[in-house]
């Protein structure tokens, strides 16, 4: 009996930490516990009923854990793919850009400092599922970011109706991947080896680059001015091919950036995204997009469904 307590004890701890392994010592308590209710099982049965409580729980904890090990094994697979050459950004690296794009990389502070290989960046946020949807639920993500061979894994943490539900976007050699599990267990969306989120996830690849300036140098991206606070981009990667046009104000600050991207596989026609810039702050010398709000231009009005603000930043990270 001491044993078990001691357990449940030790797992509570571990939880009350936010250790994300406390489930382990909490299933040994469950099982030590329930092997004691069957030995007094006429004096002890009801402390069944919190075991398999309990037991719930921890499968759902488990299956959370075990989609953040495969997340953090993609994230490696990424990471260890990019080269670590390193080569200082100079004003003559940018002349031949469109105007708006050469007073962002200089405004923004990356002239005269190494080229941007990997990001990563932590985001919180508000988001909801559909336009009447009133209540915004709260999220957690991490991102990173690699631009040699462009890549990016954005992982979320969030709820539905209370419940907890993970999810994961990924972009590498072109092709895009989302999987969404609600409690970590039953799947909600898991899209893949699909043209349509190929291409909507490389124009998302394009419309972050504003978090590391430095890729707007890629030779991925082809630039086209539009007028003098707008470009137009146009990036080809393993045989997919996304545009998008940014837009930026006088002092060339990204203010915005629209695509039209494909809302779902299953539309035949892709809809007008937006990402619409709030604020700004300074990240390791960089000037960057901090706060912004996502939406899909539908045919009854704008739907905003993410507003989030980037926490923190770390580049060329090993």
């Amino acid at each position: 009996m001491a044993c078990c307590f001691c357990a449940f004890l030790f797992s509570s701890g571990l939880f009350i930490a936010k250790k994300e392994w406390w489930w382990l010592f909490a299933f040994i308590a469950v099982i030590l516990s329930q092997i004691l209710i069957i030995t007094s099982w006429q004096d002890a049965k009801f402390g069944t009923i919190p075991n398999i409580i309990i037991l719930l729980v921890v499968i759902i904890s488990f299956a959370i854990w075990q989609f953040q090990i495969q997340v953090e094994k993609e994230t490696k697979e990424i990471l260890i793919e990019n080269s670590s050459v390193k080569q200082i950004i100079t004003e003559e690296m940018t002349k031949d850009l469109p105007l708006p794009v050469k007073k962002w990389l200089k405004n923004s502070g990356v002239v005269g400092r190494e080229i941007i290989q990997t990001v990563y960046l932590e985001q919180k946020g508000l988001m909801r599922l559909k336009p009447e949807q009133k209540e915004w639920i709260k999220s957690e993500a991490k991102q990173y970011f690699t631009t040699q061979k462009p890549s990016f894994i954005w992982s979320v943490k969030t709820s539905m109706k209370g419940l907890p539900v993970v999810g994961r976007d990924l972009f590498k050699d072109g092709q895009g991947k989302m999987k969404i599990k609600l409690l970590g267990l039953l799947p909600v969306v898991d899209v893949y080896e699909n043209s349509k989120t190929n291409q909507s996830t490389l124009q998302r690849y394009m419309g972050e680059i504003i978090w590391f300036p430095t890729a707007a140098l890629s030779p991925y991206i082809k630039w086209e001015p539009i007028d003098e606070k707008s470009v137009k981009a146009t990036m080809t990667y393993n045989e997919t091919v996304g545009t998008g046009v940014y837009y930026f104000n006088e002092n060339g600050e990204p203010i915005k950036f629209v695509a039209k991207r494909y809302k779902d596989v299953n539309d035949e026609k892709p809809t007008e995204w937006m990402a619409e810039i709030l604020e700004y702050r300074i990240f390791d010398g960089i000037k960057i997009p901090s706060k912004i709000e996502a939406s899909w231009i539908l045919k009854e009005d704008k739907f905003t469904w993410y507003k989030f603000e980037i926490c923190d930043v770390r580049y060329n990270i090993q």
